[in-house]
């Protein structure tokens, strides 16, 4: 099968994986509004092209808190990656070492932050944290991935009571036996963007997830203000597809097409986007 775009990943992933699997990944809370949202949300925005501009070479490079990465895409963090492939988290980190970008390693993760590390010595990682009422457990936490090199903390701040996932509760979802949340081993909408922009006025670095599925959308993000966009869905079917080959062959994808909608824009760097390229649709 040859693989072009994000959504033939998508399709594999739906024809290989388990319904019940199937349907964690793909699905968000009750009536998944805010899931679709933030794809139709990238559709609402078209790119004004410059023309007549010397783009024969091009430099996706970017940094996040000072460090290169190859592209400004990284990976989210999204749980239980071995429910899509047997090597897990140690695959994606593989991958995304191989690319040179961020992975942002969850909290519910089927393999330990130890295995993680050992799988990809020198990838650039981030760990996603919840802050339990447990402060302990928390603090545990954040001490071992700090001994282990990971670069800074994710904090989520958006779940103060888990979302009704509707059909995790039909399908009666959880983790089959032989895996478990390794870590605890013995133990926004996309339109608020621009003004996130603003309102930080270039004190902090803005990144973002949700609702990337082209290189296209990575350029959008980016010329809004973003300094980095985050994949989450987009790295488990290619882990679903092809484990560590597969991620790569994702992110790779994602590169080739913001290069391309970086030319377009007549932009030769990372550097030339602004947004003076964004137009929001009338429609």
């Amino acid at each position: 099968m040859s693989m072009v775009c994000l959504t033939d990943f998508e399709e594999y992933a739906k024809g290989h994986l388990s319904k019940a699997t199937w349907d964690y990944y793909a699905a968000g809370a009750d009536e998944c509004c805010t899931r679709d949202d933030n794809l139709l949300a990238f559709k609402r925005i078209r790119l004004r092209p410059r023309i007549l501009r010397d783009v024969s070479v091009s430099d996706t490079r970017t940094t996040v808190l000072g460090t290169e990465i190859s592209f400004p895409v990284g990976i989210a963090p999204t749980a239980f990656h071995c429910l899509a492939w047997h090597e897990g988290e140690m695959a994606t980190a593989r991958a995304t070492e191989a690319v040179n970008t961020c992975y942002i390693t969850s909290t519910y993760s089927t393999c330990s932050v130890e295995e993680i590390v050992a799988a990809a010595p020198n990838g650039y990682r981030w760990f996603q944290l919840y802050v339990y009422r447990d402060r302990k457990l928390s603090e545990q936490i954040v001490h071992r991935v700090e001994a282990l090199g990971y670069k800074a903390l994710v904090l989520t701040v958006d779940v103060p009571y888990t979302g009704k996932r509707r059909n995790d509760i039909r399908n009666q979802f959880k983790l089959p036996p032989h895996l478990k949340v390794k870590n605890f081993d013995g133990a926004f909408q996309i339109d608020c963007l621009s003004e996130i922009v603003d309102t930080v006025q270039g004190r902090i670095e803005v990144y973002m997830d949700g609702g990337i599925r082209t290189g296209s959308d990575v350029l959008k993000a980016v010329a809004l203000g973003a300094k980095c966009v985050f994949i989450g869905r987009p790295a488990v079917w290619g882990l679903a597809y092809k484990g560590e080959e597969g991620v790569r062959e994702v992110l790779q994808i994602l590169n080739d097409e913001f290069r391309l909608s970086m030319a377009l824009s007549g932009c030769r760097n990372v550097a030339e986007i602004n947004r003076n390229l964004i137009q929001f649709s009338k429609l």
